[in-house]
């Protein structure tokens, strides 16, 4: 189902939580819940892998992750503070020590001049704190983008895990 990068990057991760007792939660929007499905592809997943939320819509970010609509509607959905809040809210509604949330643009439509297609910002949290990530992958098709997603998404947890 996935390319061999990908469910290495996930070995890695699970491996490096089961290593530090910790566990993970997921927090998407743009990927749909790949980086949960890449990571509960690895077997005894379930030792760390807590919960995925599938975050589409803004109303689910709200609701299910605590992302206030203000601050939606200031920035937009696909920006640093809502990816920031996404995995603060993935932390806070599932107990998991370590998180990473996904917001973007994956297109092929939906992208405008200041936020084109290929737009994501990312979160992780873990023992060492918070870091935000971008990317602009361009328009290189919306499996590409989602793709190169979940590998930024799982190198973040990896370095989550590693401080």
């Amino acid at each position: 189902m996935f390319p061999d990068d990908i469910l290495e990057a996930a070995r890695s991760v699970i491996q490096a939580a089961q290593a530090r007792g910790l566990t993970i939660a997921t927090a998407e929007s743009c990927t749909g819940g790949l980086v949960a499905a890449a990571l509960t592809a690895v077997p005894g997943s379930s030792a760390v892998m807590d919960r995925g939320f599938v975050t589409y819509s803004n109303t689910a970010k709200a609701q299910m992750l605590g992302v206030a609509e203000d601050l939606i509607s200031q920035h937009g959905a696909v920006s640093e503070p809502v990816a920031r809040s996404m995995a603060d809210g993935a932390e806070e509604h599932s107990g998991a020590q370590v998180t990473v949330s996904i917001t973007g643009i994956a297109g092929p439509g939906g992208g405008s001049a200041e936020k084109p297609v290929g737009l994501v910002h990312f979160a992780a949290n873990g023992p060492a704190g918070q870091v935000h990530a971008e990317r602009r992958f361009g328009d290189i098709g919306r499996d590409g983008i989602r793709a190169d997603s979940v590998r930024v998404a799982l190198a973040l947890l990896l370095d989550r895990l590693s401080d």
